[in-house]
């Protein structure tokens, strides 16, 4: 046996007749085991989640989880003695029922409810990005061409701008960065950046930048000894379930890549709740859900435990249900054929009890009441056992705005998040490459202007310059009185061919006239 140290009280089993059992406990060591809390709308899921994370913090374990109808909140805060409360401690012999405040520190990936929560867009990675924006396999394959890109070149990309300068820079060198990597299409980038245009606008431009959240901030404890719970403000996040799916796997994937491996501790270091697990399956291509499997599968070893939340067990595929070893499961509806299927599976998921039939025990179970089984000594399930649950310890129900607010104010956190930081990243370094080669164009074109307007100064002789152009005048103006002075008409030429007759006719009579004188004076 445990000793109660060792052990967190979940309620008293029921015999046949309604009357109390026993008392049901989780033990502290197989809690890294992983868990599933299902059940029907209304049926106490939540404060389930609520008694286990005050049981977690009791025992110095620190907790996250999702706050999805803000009901949660109260945990921050005493409860109060009501009738219904009391009952519910005397049924299952909890005495003494005390009333306890729980150390809270409230995010919000919004900044509105609670301290920011951001990531940069380097840590979510090409794989849960593409599965946010529900990219096509193409376009995946282009957003991993730009991780390996900016990995290669030293480009840091932290925020959203960062990401569609990135993509900018890629549609302008496409055609170098084709040859190297494979095709890159304008349609597939453009794509791409009308699902960041979507993200932006649905908010997701505050979750993306810095300060990054410190992984370790979850992991806090009090002076005293007591868990820090963690709680996310969910409600307004609900209105993108994509984005809600996907910011909890990222922080798994955080948590399972740098915690260290630390086997199986005596209990969790962190408890991490997932509620409405079913968003994080629907439509998840495999390679996601691969992911998911492996990191449940492994994550244990880091001394976290991981407690899935949704109405129904058919939300959680086999390969992660089977990885579940602590189960408590709420009424649930058998109307429908899906419904019953349902029941079926959840009912052949315990262990048997001879006492009762789960599958119509599960039909039948009130609210507040569970089937409940948990993992004993050498990892062995327990026997199911109809159990009814032990009430909170601290306040059911939502907390006052002004209450979350001084609540924030002495978080452990304060301030650190609360501002954004700038720094130089791709958008910045990007841009400065292209300020810098428009200069340097800019100067290659003054220069070549310079070389002109100087080249036009000087002349080489016989070569170049005004010398060369009168020459090449001169003889372009000689060569055009030879071609006018050619071009005579057929009067003109037969004029001097006439004169040149005659004149050679006088020209030998004057020689005959000449030499006939000459011949007289010598005789």
């Amino acid at each position: 046996m445990w000793d109660v140290t060792d052990r967190i009280f979940l309620g008293a089993s029921r015999t046949p007749d309604d009357s109390f059992q026993k008392q049901e406990f989780m033990a502290l060591r197989y809690a890294n085991r992983h868990g599933l809390i299902t059940g029907a709308t209304g049926t106490g899921k939540t404060v389930s989640l609520q008694i286990l994370a005050e049981a977690f913090s009791n025992a110095g374990v620190p907790v996250f989880c999702a706050d999805v109808k803000g009901d949660l909140s109260g945990i921050a805060t005493k409860g109060e003695a009501k009738d219904f409360l009391l009952k519910r401690a005397e049924a299952v012999q909890l005495d003494p029922y005390e009333f306890q405040d729980f150390p809270v520190i409230f995010w919000d990936l919004f900044g509105e409810k609670g301290h920011p929560i951001r990531a940069t867009i380097s840590e979510m990675g090409p794989l849960l990005l593409s599965r946010l924006m529900d990219l096509s396999d193409a376009q995946e394959g282009i957003l991993n061409i730009a991780f390996e890109i900016a990995d290669r070149e030293g480009l840091l990309l932290l925020d959203l701008e960062d990401l569609r300068s990135l993509l900018v820079h890629i549609g302008e060198n496409r055609k170098e960065i084709s040859l190297e990597y494979g095709n890159v299409h304008v349609s597939s980038l453009g794509a791409i950046q009308r699902s960041l245009l979507v993200l932006e606008r649905e908010g997701a431009e505050h979750f993306f930048g810095e300060p990054a959240l410190r992984i370790k901030d979850l992991m806090r404890t009090t002076r005293d000894g007591l868990g820090a719970i963690n709680v996310l403000a969910a409600d307004k996040l609900m209105m993108n379930p994509r984005l809600y799916a996907t910011f909890l796997l990222w922080l798994l994937s955080e948590l399972f890549e740098e915690l260290p491996e630390v086997g199986d501790p005596e209990k969790p270091r962190l408890v991490f709740f997932f509620d409405e697990a079913h968003l994080l399956f629907d439509e998840a291509p495999k390679v996601l859900l691969e992911r998911v499997e492996q990191v449940v599968r492994l994550i244990r070893s880091k001394g976290v435990g991981v407690f899935f939340v949704t109405q129904n067990p058919l939300d959680v595929p086999d390969s992660v249900l089977s990885q579940l070893g602590n189960r408590v499961q709420h009424a649930l509806r058998a109307y429908t054929p899906r419904e019953q299927k349902a029941v079926k599976v959840a009912a052949e998921t315990f262990r048997p009890n001879p006492d009762f039939d789960s599958y119509e025990a599960i039909t039948q179970l009130g609210v507040g009441e569970a089937l409940v089984s948990t993992l004993e000594a050498k990892g062995i399930p327990g026997v199911v056992q109809r159990t009814l649950m032990r009430p909170p310890s601290s306040r059911l129900g939502p907390l006052e705005d002004d209450e979350r607010r001084d609540l924030m104010k002495l978080s452990p956190v304060a301030g650190q998040y609360d501002e954004t930081i700038d720094r130089e990243s791709a958008a910045e370094m990007l841009k400065a490459r292209a300020e810098k080669a428009a200069e340097a164009a800019e100067r290659e074109k003054q220069s070549a202007e310079t070389r002109d307007e100087r080249d036009s100064r000087w002349t080489l002789p016989d070569f170049d310059g005004s010398d060369d152009r009168r020459k090449t005048s001169t003889s372009r103006s000689r060569t055009t009185t030879k071609r006018s002075s050619s071009r005579q008409t057929v009067t003109e030429a037969a004029m001097k061919s006439l004169a040149r007759s005659v004149s050679t006719q006088l020209g030998r009579a004057l020689v005959r006239g000449i030499l006939g004188s000459l011949k007289k004076n010598l005789r």
